[in-house]
């Protein structure tokens, strides 16, 4: 506890900003309540695979023939331990199958050094027993084993005296055998964060070491276990992409790293990530009816069923709209209602906390917001919202009050957009910055934004005059900007062959960007790309890997900030190199690199 208070004290004056949270316990250290639950900088896992840092690993997913489905599930604890134990241990059957199983993969099972990680106590000393009589060297380490047989345990898997450690959550995190170079998973682990620490167990690289061989034995599971949940995590992929992912085999793997899953494995896992959530309207209404009254938020019906934005907003569905099915709100739906609905859809993006907590701040008030007294940054950010939500025709609204109060005249509406916001705002995974233009530009670089939100930052389009841009070059002869938007996967339903214009990322801070099929370099648009700087023309561009999402709504683009020319060759089109003035973060040009291979 001194040494906890003592970190506390040397944080407090330096990196909090402000922060004057109180810890709720000091028992552990807690660091992340400090910094607003968020981490600042983190390595997941396919970034550190895919950069070499970690050992490759092989997945096998064996189907062991047990049935679940009967056994006791307790609400946010999973499975009932003493029964879970039974299963397992009622006979040697089980256990020669994972010996049988671990034979055929490993090869030579004398050689390797592994950690099974067992449901219980009983269990890891039942499989050291098995695999003891099978002629296997094996322990079993628990939090019945002293602290110097554990070390004892852990130094003679290191030299080969043993073969298997089996344990129980006890060598989960904190312990370092690089060595180790094979997994048992002997348990349905439903949690992605344990499920993830253990494998790391044998992610360390080693001497001599090429692959990690993980054996996850699968067997029927109750509806309410989650397989989508550790392969999410571990993949980095939605739920929607993972489906996918198990029918074609995991083809978006680091290099090095297979997944395999036998065929009874496949069908069992594939089965459950289709039904674990709750997807249509009518099972949505149900599931939200079943957890209680009207006092249940948007925030917690997702936390209680696992759902994720995109999940519950999928199609036209809103929060708003399930509630009323479910007889959770009774207040007259207002004209405007279901419009906004379809806007809130387009605002699931959001991923700076300037522009988050300021449309936070204009929504939350008793009354309107007088437009009259905003200033022009707010203004135009305001624009931006109202152009997401209403997509209005031009000449729909006289002025930017009457767009305004339109949103006031739906409670139920501008409610759930405020209980959006902190959603959102708990996504946010890049640090960004200010765009840095002259102008009032309300935009920030390496955040997402509609293609409202951008013209409507620049001044181009406002709620009274809405600007509707088909190319993907628009000049703002005002501003002196030049706006790129960039759509790598291109297909032909949506882009003429013309249109298909070559644009990838060449390295986290440059890029290659053709223009349009008709500019030479002799054009004013190619003299005033290739001269922009001496001409006072700032370059921004902006990208996004898809035209649409799974439902069909129009992606946001990915602000990648102002670019410099370096150099062209050909025209009609023009073959550019932007330089970025700040590069592309880890995962986007990951993600980029992926979009054109």
């Amino acid at each position: 506890a001194a040494s906890y208070e003592a970190l506390l004290d040397h944080l407090r004056p330096r990196h909090l900003l402000g922060l004057t949270a109180t810890p709720e316990r000091t028992d552990g250290l807690d660091v992340l309540r400090w910094f607003g639950g968020r981490i600042s900088v983190e390595l997941r896992l396919w970034d550190a695979l895919d950069q070499g840092l970690l050992c490759p690993f092989h997945y096998f997913g064996i189907h062991d023939q047990t049935d679940l489905r009967n056994v006791a599930w307790h609400r946010g604890r999973g499975y009932d331990t003493s029964e879970l134990t039974n299963v397992y241990t009622a006979d040697d059957l089980w256990a020669g199958k994972v010996l049988k199983a671990t034979a055929e993969v490993v090869g030579d099972i004398h050689t390797m050094r592994a950690l099974g990680f067992c449901v219980s106590i009983d269990h890891a000393e039942f499989m050291a027993r098995s695999f003891e009589r099978a002629g296997i060297r094996a322990r079993a380490v628990t939090s019945h084993t002293s602290i110097e047989d554990r070390r004892r345990a852990l130094s003679d898997l290191r030299s080969g005296d043993v073969q298997i450690l089996f344990t129980v959550d006890l060598f989960n995190e904190g312990v370092d055998v690089p060595d180790v170079d094979v997994i048992l998973m002997l348990r349905p682990t439903e949690s992605a964060t344990v499920f993830l620490q253990q494998l790391g167990r044998g992610l360390r690289r080693a001497e001599g070491k090429d692959v990690l061989t993980v054996l996850d034995f699968v067997g029927h599971q109750r509806k309410e276990f989650r397989f989508d949940l550790r392969f999410r995590q571990m993949l980095g992929r939605s739920r929607r992409h993972l489906q996918s992912d198990i029918e074609q085999g995991f083809p978006f793997l680091p290099a090095g790293c297979q997944i395999q899953l036998d065929p009874v494995a496949r069908d069992v896992v594939l089965r459950n990530v289709r039904e674990a959530l709750p997807s249509n309207k009518p099972q949505l209404v149900a599931e939200l009816r079943r957890l209680g009254d009207g006092d249940i938020g948007l925030g917690e019906f997702l936390a209680e069923t696992g759902l994720e934005l995109e999940d519950l907003y999928g199609g036209t569905r809103t929060w708003t709209s399930l509630r009323r099915a479910a007889g959770l709100e009774s207040r007259p739906q207002a004209e405007l209602e279901k419009r906004i609905g379809r806007g809130i859809t387009r605002l699931l993006h959001p991923d700076d906390d300037d522009r988050i907590e300021q449309y936070w701040e204009l929504l939350d008030r008793d009354t309107p917001p007088d437009v009259s007294t905003l200033d022009e940054r707010t203004r135009r950010r305001l624009d931006g919202l109202l152009l997401t939500i209403l997509n209005p025709a031009r000449g729909e609204f006289e002025s930017h009050q009457e767009a305004v109060d339109a949103i006031w005249q739906a409670p139920p509406s501008r409610e759930e957009l405020i209980e959006l916001m902190p959603l959102v705002s708990d996504r946010v995974s890049h640090i960004t910055e200010p765009l840095g233009l002259l102008q009032p530009v309300p935009l920030a670089t390496h955040a997402s934004y509609s293609l409202n939100e951008i013209l409507a930052a620049f001044g181009v389009s406002t709620i009274t005059a809405p600007k509707h841009v088909f190319e993907g070059v628009y000049f703002d002869k005002a501003g002196r900007n030049y706006l790129l938007f960039v759509t790598l996967q291109k297909t032909e339903k949506d882009y003429s062959p013309t249109t298909m214009y070559r644009d990838y990322a060449v390295s986290d801070n440059s890029f290659h960007w053709e223009s349009q099929s008709s500019t030479s370099e002799a054009s004013p648009t190619g003299q005033n790309l290739i001269n922009h700087r001496q001409r006072g023309i700032n370059v921004v561009l902006f990208v996004r890997t898809t035209k649409n999402d799974e439902y069909g709504r129009t992606r946001p683009y990915f602000c990648v900030g102002p670019v410099d020319y370096v150099e062209h060759r050909s025209e009609r089109p023009m073959q550019i190199i932007w330089k970025l003035r700040v590069p592309l973060p880890g995962d986007t040009y990951a993600s980029y690199r992926a979009a054109v291979a």
